[in-house]
């Protein structure tokens, strides 16, 4: 065989050949260590036995953290509707400016670290913190909220409203305003119209966004951690609590129950939106209106009012901790201007010892993870992409296994791979060892990689396939339309979700806690956990650090992304 027809032989191959890869790949660092947490459960010093696991089911103990759990979600899961549907309201049906800036908003919730919400909660709402220097200038008593439930479901509002605004507004634009207006000619009055229309049609969003918080606030870790503590312990912080103690039986246990929670939750989800039809495609959205009408009637001007007063509150909730992030970090202790907090960095990094927390490095961990997140969810993103987007036999089933990631946490994939790959495997003989940067970049990109394939794949099924054909007639390969065609087309989602990838591993908490070996491997929101409740100056002055890399992920993805992340299901 001469060489040309080999090369020919293997790149015809060469789909299926990294597809397989990334199958073993995705295996190896996810299926594998979740596995072993499934027989963590089970087995306990070499024997089989389900005694942990039924008393993890039956122990009043058990069923009280799951049931706390489910409480909180249930309560976080109401109040980020009741913030997030006025929002919706707001996008959807009036003009502004600033319209745009506010919706692009709503996407902070994929690039934001929770644990920087917890910093900017404790700067707001603190014994010593902006609002309560507030209240003392006008000569009010204190307001005391954290470590407290009301503290951890105003936290979780913050992170989950922009995603029930994002799915509201997309389903409020989607109303055909011609029903609205027929019903309107048949004598409907706004609010009878509003009801028989365009509410039937909003339901299935708020379902959604109320299900997808549910989902995520049912597995929230930082947050319940920094502003709850042990004392206000849900299942992911007595997971945490256990492995800390070495009980890993118990925490294994814990965590195989919460997971079949959590994909059953997911299940039912799926199955709900595939059921979902998407009759509203062209149809005419209704016409928005300016919240500072020129002639205002009565109603008009109560609308207006009800728009300022919903803007006073996100001003509160979602500004609030933000800016008084950024302002405590720049505050002395006497109320006055200071850099100490970000010199106090500079010092930590060359007179700390190797059990405390060096800045710097955990800024150059946080960048070199990022990246090495980057050079390996990036490919395994596009591949899925790639194959999700094909028509063949159980591409379904491919595509539900390759986002089996989305449903399980941080905490469990972490747990995983310590119980495995980070403890060592076997392999014929050979003691197989995956610690330090490598297990944590693993586990970055597998909680990444899928952000990247829901920012690709749409775009790729929605190419003209007759471009792919035309390649191909003109003699290119599969791969070879793919790589010249196929890819440049889709440029802006893989840029926007290399963007995802690379912020969701700059702020990932939960896995890094369990795989981080001490200080000389420690992320920028494992070093702002540990500054917080002990410095709070220093702390604020990390998360500002966090917040300004973040930041410029959001640009990208915002610059980039456009529209890709709601077609993608994001």
């Amino acid at each position: 065989m001469s060489v040309a027809a080999l090369a020919r032989g293997v790149e015809r191959r060469a789909l299926a050949f990294v597809a397989a890869v990334t199958a073993v790949v995705l295996f190896v660092l996810f299926y594998y260590p979740v596995g072993t947490v499934f027989v963590d459960a089970v087995r306990v010093s070499g024997e089989w036995t389900l005694t942990p696991l039924v008393e993890v089911l039956t122990s009043p103990f058990y069923l009280g953290i799951f049931r706390f759990t489910a409480y909180q979600a249930l309560l976080s899961t109401v109040a980020s509707v009741a913030l997030g549907l006025p929002g919706a309201w707001v996008l959807s049906r009036f003009d502004f400016r600033g319209r745009e800036t506010l919706r692009s908003l709503t996407i902070l919730p994929f690039v934001m670290p929770s644990i920087m919400v917890a910093i900017g909660f404790v700067a707001t709402f603190g014994q010593n913190g902006t609002l309560n220097r507030a209240l003392s200038a006008l000569g009010l008593p204190e307001f005391t909220m954290l470590y407290s439930l009301p503290a951890i479901i105003v936290a979780h509002a913050f992170y989950n409203a922009p995603l029930v605004t994002r799915v509201a507004t997309a389903a409020w634009e989607s109303v055909d305003a011609s029903a609205v207006e027929t019903a309107r000619t048949l004598g409907a009055s706004p609010r009878r119209a509003f009801l028989d229309v365009v509410l039937p049609q909003l339901l299935p969003a708020v379902a959604v966004g109320a299900t997808l918080t549910f989902i995520f606030t049912f597995a929230s870790f930082p947050i319940v951690l920094a502003l709850g503590g042990f004392q206000l312990a849900t299942v992911e912080v007595f997971i945490y609590s256990r492995v800390q103690n070495l009980a890993f039986a118990e925490a294994a246990s814990l965590a195989a129950v919460e997971t079949a929670i959590s994909l059953a939750l997911t299940y039912a989800y799926l199955r709900y939106e595939g059921s979902r039809a998407s009759g509203s495609r062209g149809a005419r959205p209704q016409r928005r209106r300016s919240v500072w009408p020129s002639a205002p009637s009565l109603p008009e001007l109560g609308t207006t009012l009800a728009v300022l007063a919903y803007g006073v509150v996100a001003v509160v909730v979602f500004v609030a901790p933000i800016a008084s992030m950024l302002l405590a970090s720049v505050t002395g202790p006497q109320g006055g201007f200071t850099l100490d907090h970000y010199l106090f960095l500079v010092e930590r990094q060359q007179t700390g010892t190797t059990y405390q927390v060096r800045p710097l490095s955990a800024v150059r961990n946080s960048l070199v993870f990022g990246l090495g997140t980057l050079a390996l969810a990036l490919p395994m993103g596009v591949v899925t992409s790639v194959l999700t987007t094909r028509e063949f036999r159980g591409r379904k089933v491919i595509d539900a296994l390759s986002m089996a990631p989305l449903t399980v946490s941080g905490i469990v994939v972490g747990l995983g791979l310590l119980r495995g790959l980070v403890f060592g495997v076997d392999v014929f003989g050979t003691r197989v060892q995956v610690t330090g940067a490598l297990a944590i970049v693993a586990a970055h990109a597998v909680g990444a990689y899928p952000f990247v394939t829901r920012n690709v794949a749409p775009l790729l099924g929605g190419l003209d396939p007759r471009l792919v054909e035309a390649s191909r007639t003109l003699g290119a390969s599969r791969v070879r339309a793919l790589l010249d065609v196929e890819l440049p087309l889709v440029a802006a989602g893989v840029v926007a979700g290399a963007a995802f990838a690379f912020a969701i591993s700059i702020g990932e908490f939960d896995s890094t806690v369990i795989l981080a070996e001490g200080s000389a491997s420690y992320t920028m929101p494992v070093a702002v956990e540990r500054y917080l409740g002990r410095r709070l100056g220093p702390a604020t002055a990390m998360g500002c650090v966090l917040l300004v890399v973040t930041s410029l992920s959001f640009v990208v993805i915002e610059r980039f992304g456009g529209r890709t992340g709601e077609r993608g299901g994001l």
